[in-house]
This record gives structure tokens, C-alpha cells and sequence, in this order.
């Protein structure tokens, strides 16, 4: 194997393992729907680290710079969509059994994965995490083989966390066991949105 490719593996595991606002919203999605929409929704964020590595790797501290002084409102704009899914789950625990949802289109894997992506593509810090790796290497971890890396191991760990989400979602099949997941779950996405906007 490469060095680059397993720079690239190393990279993925280190942004993919911490579980944030995206690992939530992965398991969550398993666990109300099913093991493809979130193993979708899990390649979607993966997905979102193989561009982000991508751009590193092409465009390295040029990208970087250009991000640096809109992350703030790539920052509000990532707090505001979180949020906003928190307050949606957090109505979904309060919801009556049998009372349709506002959107009643079912959740398939194509939109799962879309929208998760579209979540993650916020988060300017990803590319910056990328660019100051590849930089700090000095483009040793750069090409196709590290962003191959990058890719496949954040999709193993996304995987992992939606075949969690679906094991957690069947035993937790009832009304309460539903409405209690969704409370934390929305809790948790609200606290990750405040702090994105009041870093510690």
C-alpha cells in the first residue's frame, strides 16, 4: 500500500471518527427509517470528505484562504440548518402517534444522501483540516490515492454509525422509545449548532 493512500485512511478516520452533528443525524435517519437511507446518508458525508480532500489536495492554501474570511458565515449558515432539523425532530417526539408529518414524501436513500451532503459541504473547517494536512506534509499525502484513502475510510465509519442507528432503532421500536430518541437527538443537534457559533 501507498503512503499516500494510508495518509489518506489516517485523514479519514481523523475527521470521520468524532461523533458531531452529521454522526447524529446519520444514526438518527437509521434508526426512524432504515439501514439504506442512513448507510446513504452515511456515503453522502463521505462524499463531502473526498471533495473537501479533493480541493485540499488541488488547491491546498489558495482554497483555504479563500474560505477563511467567509467562515463565520459558512459557520451561522451550518447552525442555522441544524437548528432548524433540531426543531423538526424535536416536534416529530411531540407528534401523536399517526399524525402525519408537514412533509409527507418518505425519506429515501437519494435524498438522505443529498441532503447530508449538502449539511456537510457547510463546514468550511473540513477543507481547512485537509489543506493544513496536505501542507504540512509537503504534499506527500497529496494525488488520487490519498483522497481514495480519505474517502474510504470515512465511508466505513459513516457505515458503522448507520448500522448502529438501525440496531438502536429496532429496539426502541415504540412510541415512547421513538419519542425519547428523537429528544435527544435534537437536543444534541442543537447543542452542536451552538457550539459551531461559540467555539470553546
Amino acid at each position: 500500500m501507498s503512503a499516500a493512500f494510508l495518509a489518506g485512511v489516517v485523514a479519514g478516520y481523523g475527521v470521520a471518527l468524532p461523533m458531531g452533528a452529521i454522526g447524529v443525524l446519520i444514526a438518527g435517519l437509521s434508526a426512524r427509517t432504515s439501514l439504506r437511507v442512513g448507510a446513504a446518508a452515511g456515503l453522502g458525508a463521505a462524499t463531502a470528505d473526498g471533495i473537501f480532500a479533493a480541493l485540499a489536495v488541488a488547491g491546498g492554501a489558495a482554497i483555504a484562504g479563500v474560505i477563511a474570511p467567509i467562515a463565520a458565515p459558512l459557520r451561522w449558515a451550518a447552525a442555522v440548518v441544524l437548528l432548524i432539523i433540531a426543531a423538526m425532530t424535536a416536534r416529530a417526539a411531540f407528534r401523536k402517534p399517526g399524525t402525519p408529518a408537514v412533509d409527507r414524501r418518505p425519506t429515501t436513500p437519494w435524498r438522505a444522501y443529498a441532503g447530508v451532503l449538502g449539511l456537510t459541504l457547510l463546514n468550511p473547517a473540513t477543507v481547512i483540516y485537509f489543506a493544513a494536512l496536505v501542507l504540512g506534509r509537503g504534499g506527500e499525502g497529496s494525488g488520487i490515492l490519498f483522497v481514495a484513502g480519505v474517502v474510504l475510510a470515512s465511508a466505513s465509519w459513516q457505515l458503522v454509525i448507520a448500522g448502529g442507528g438501525s440496531l438502536i432503532g429496532r429496539w426502541l421500536t415504540g412510541p415512547r422509545g421513538r419519542a425519547l430518541t428523537a429528544l435527544v437527538s435534537s437536543l444534541v443537534v442543537a447543542a452542536l449548532a451552538v457550539r459551531l457559533l461559540f467555539p470553546a
